[in-house]
């Protein structure tokens, strides 16, 4: 539910206390409509359930915010995920992806890490599930981390405690980091995609232990050690993406990856043909994630590899990490 329904993420961050944008729900279309034209432009639109990543709209016109609530109320291009929609003021600063692993009130902090959700080049384009991600993040502070756990994961795991629904498992926090500090966009009950790909080869602690531990509600036996440097993962998208996409093109080069130390990759919408050969078979195809000394490092050696796959029929942004190289 905390990721599955806007409306009970909202519901729990007010009953918490715990910094948002200003938001209201409509299960009406005229009455959305109405609300949208008293409060203007920018504004944000979201479909209150499950869409893909992609059912958020940050519209910076009246124009465009009408037709993101037409398209998910009218035409239900997302479906049942469209009957509600989250109308909320638009934040202004950088967002960040913090996660945490939680067991009833005791939390973890993995190392956060900053997603690129436009399409293209110089945040261009439309939102995706997501193109890429760098960890950790220069902007995101110890102070930062403390008061996110302090005053945002803490009193949320009270609160789903205290209404007999105690949290156990993975709790994403995507933040905006205002000029008035932290404020939570949304929660997912999973690691971000693909930001997962750019942490989770820094850590040097067992992973398995510290899902066990959360599991059996021991994480304060739990101490997270990282391998210094910063980790990137670039995604490889189907031409078209995140609209209508061709499936069943033909990726090369993938074999190189088996003698690649500095890269790795991933798979996430491929599928193997009758013939041996490596198909796409989704919007984001592959992601490639690398370690480096600094982002720069990180970057040519991502890119690097990214180089030798041949696949005609897909992109990716060449930007990824840009904050924090320039």
């Amino acid at each position: 539910m905390i990721e599955g329904s806007k409306i009970f993420m909202k519901d729990i961050l007010t009953r918490s206390g715990v910094p948002t944008a200003e938001y209201e729900c409509f299960d009406e279309y005229e009455a959305a409509v109405g609300y949208i034209m008293k409060k203007g432009a920018p504004i944000v639109i979201k479909a209150e359930g499950l869409a893909a990543g992609k059912g958020v709209t940050v519209a910076y016109s009246i124009e465009e915010a009408l037709n993101a609530l037409d398209n998910i109320m009218k035409k239900k291009i997302f479906g049942d995920a469209g009957s509600r929609v989250v109308i909320e003021e638009c934040l202004v600063g950088q967002e960040v992806g913090f996660s945490t692993i939680c067991h009833g009130l005791d939390g973890i902090s993995f190392a956060p890490a900053q997603g690129h959700k436009a399409a293209f080049d110089n945040d261009k384009g439309p939102n995706t599930g997501g193109m890429g991600a760098y960890s950790p993040v220069p902007i995101f502070t110890p102070e930062i981390e403390k008061y996110v756990m302090d005053e945002i994961i803490a009193p949320v795991l009270k609160t789903m405690c205290d209404l007999g629904k105690p949290f156990s498992g993975i709790l994403y926090a995507g933040l905006m980091i205002t000029k008035n500090g932290p404020k939570v966009l949304e929660f997912n009950a999973r690691f971000g995609d693909p930001e997962i790909q750019a942490i989770l080869p820094r850590l040097k602690t067992d992973f398995l232990e510290i899902l066990t531990a959360a599991a059996e509600g021991r994480l304060k036996d739990i101490q997270l050690e990282w391998h210094d440097g910063i980790g990137i993962c670039v995604v490889m998208a189907s031409n078209g993406y995140p609209g209508d996409y061709k499936k069943g093109t033909e990726i090369k080069g993938l074999d190189s990856f088996e003698k690649e130390e500095n890269a790795l990759l991933f798979h996430a919408g491929t599928k193997l043909s009758g013939n041996g050969i490596i198909i796409s078979n989704g919007g984001r195809v592959l992601g490639v994630s690398a370690i480096g000394k600094n982002v720069k490092e990180a970057q040519k050696r991502a890119y690097s590899a990214i180089d030798r796959i041949d696949w005609p029929d897909g992109f990716y942004r060449r930007d990824i990490g840009w904050r924090a190289a320039s």
